[in-house]
């Protein structure tokens, strides 16, 4: 007799007018409880930590435990990807061995709300005793981790949103939010750009669309050149050895004139016309459409798109052709 597998669990019923009414709410107590943040930004606390972050000849360790050390993670990352080198370090695992990972110069960001967490009170010390100085972040002021730091920030004594009073919640909500102003403030007073944005993203959209146009067109042997009155068989055979789709037309003071493309052959053909001694000014396409070296690489896709072509030209300063971007070459920066 074989056994008789048992019926699948029921499904949870929908969610009611009551549940959703409780999401809700604890959106407003979080959101509540950033609005308190706003009114404890000031020079002597916040400005002080923001001073501490800029002068930091080392890293920014930024540490915790349980939830606050997750919460650290993404400031962390926050950090190091807006120009302030950072690295997150497990409280626990620093008491065993990890605190080398720490150096004279370093500034550490340590979290906890009770500002009691007992591997957060204990690293205190070797923290002091390595040269780094200590940001705290703690909702109790009176905590042993407040009254030991160099800095405090002190987010509030804050009810968690969880209706058990017990799960980090709202306390992880503020924590993550005063990270971000922090990082953010950092960033803004070290002029950090959307160039140096670029760099630390080289691999992902945002990076790409912020890429300058010097850095994806295509140059060297790679961007023909001709002078509008060489013939146009010498122009087709520039195209074909630089792979390209176009070449772009000079005067002589070496200035950008028009572009010559494949299609500007055709209907020329189309039209029956020869090339017998024909030269390539008499085909090309005049006052071209063309973006100045520095323009982002986005500008350039979106300039293509919008006038419907293949190729467009980068000029220097004194509208001389120094690179051409294919549509190929930019696909990645679109929006």
């Amino acid at each position: 007799m074989t056994d008789t597998p048992a019926p699948p669990p029921a499904s949870p019923g929908p969610v009611g007018p009551a549940d959703l009414e409780h999401a809700r709410e604890v959106l407003r107590h979080e959101a509540a409880a950033l609005h308190t943040l706003v009114e404890r930004i000031d020079a002597e606390h916040f400005g002080r930590a923001v001073a501490l972050i800029l002068a930091c000849q080392g890293r920014v360790v930024v540490t915790g435990m349980g939830k606050a050390w997750l919460v650290g993670q993404k400031i962390s990352a926050t950090l190091a990807s807006t120009g302030t080198p950072s690295f997150d370090l497990h409280a626990g695992e620093a008491l065993h061995g990890d605190l080398g990972r720490a150096c004279p110069g370093d500034v550490a960001l340590v979290l906890s709300n009770s500002g009691r967490t007992r591997e957060c009170v204990e690293l205190l010390g070797p923290l002091k005793k390595r040269g780094v100085q200590v940001i705290a972040v703690t909702g109790d002021k009176s905590s042993p981790l407040a009254e030991a730091c160099d800095v405090l920030l002190d987010i509030g004594n804050l009810d968690e949103a969880c209706p058990l009073g017990l799960a980090p919640s709202t306390t992880t909500t503020a924590i993550l939010a005063l990270g971000d102003a922090l990082a953010l403030t950092v960033l803004r007073c070290r002029g950090f750009g959307p160039q140096d944005y670029a760099f630390f993203h080289p691999a992902g959209s945002l990076g790409r669309k912020l890429l300058k146009v010097e850095e994806v067109m295509r140059k060297g042997e790679r961007n023909p050149v001709a002078r509008e009155d060489v013939p146009v068989r010498e122009a087709l055979f520039k195209i074909t050895a630089s792979r390209a789709g176009a070449v772009s037309i000079v005067d002589a003071a070496g200035k950008l004139v028009g572009v010559f493309t494949d299609g500007d052959l055709r209907r020329h053909l189309l039209r029956g016309g020869q090339l017998d001694e024909l030269q390539v000014g008499q085909l090309m396409t005049r006052d071209p459409t063309s973006i100045q070296v520095g323009k982002l690489a986005s500008e350039a896709a979106h300039l293509l798109q919008r006038r419907r072509i293949d190729e467009l030209p980068v000029v220097d300063e004194q509208g001389r052709p120094v690179g051409i971007v294919d549509i190929q070459d930019v696909l990645g920066t679109m929006a």
